[in-house]
């Protein structure tokens, strides 16, 4: 039962996002809505328990994002981690040279991964079904 619940949410989701896609604006207006929606009925949830006060909601909520390891991604975000460790440069004091060869990296890269797919369909075509 549970399984067909998602089955179907799934679903749905995927069509309303597609057709959302297609109409950027309207999608950011819809996702801010339905998100401060949503954080104005965990504040309003959040009021009725009175021992849910400022410092006891910081500590749950700092405890409830470190166990489930959103803490750092959320506040700080994985490209910054991530070039970090690599020791790059932030994009405003890159110049734009190595932007352009970065840029260039990057298509080469989706340009052998296309050729990689298409050698993988042919080899599939030959040996037949």
């Amino acid at each position: 039962m549970i399984k067909h619940i998602i089955k179907f949410f799934d679903k749905l989701e995927d069509k309303v996002r597609g057709g959302l896609s297609r109409n950027p604006i309207i999608y950011t207006l819809i996702g801010g809505i339905a998100i401060v929606l949503f954080w104005r009925g965990v504040w309003l949830t959040a009021d009725l328990f009175p021992f849910l006060t400022g410092p006891v909601s910081v500590v749950v909520s700092v405890s409830i994002l470190l166990i489930t390891g959103l803490f750092v991604s959320f506040f700080i975000g994985d490209q910054v981690i991530i070039s970090g460790i690599k020791k790059e440069k932030k994009l405003a004091e890159k110049t734009e040279a190595e932007v352009r060869a970065e840029t260039t990296t990057l298509k080469e890269v989706k340009e052998e991964l296309a050729k990689i797919e298409r050698d993988i369909k042919e080899i599939k075509e030959k040996k037949g079904p």
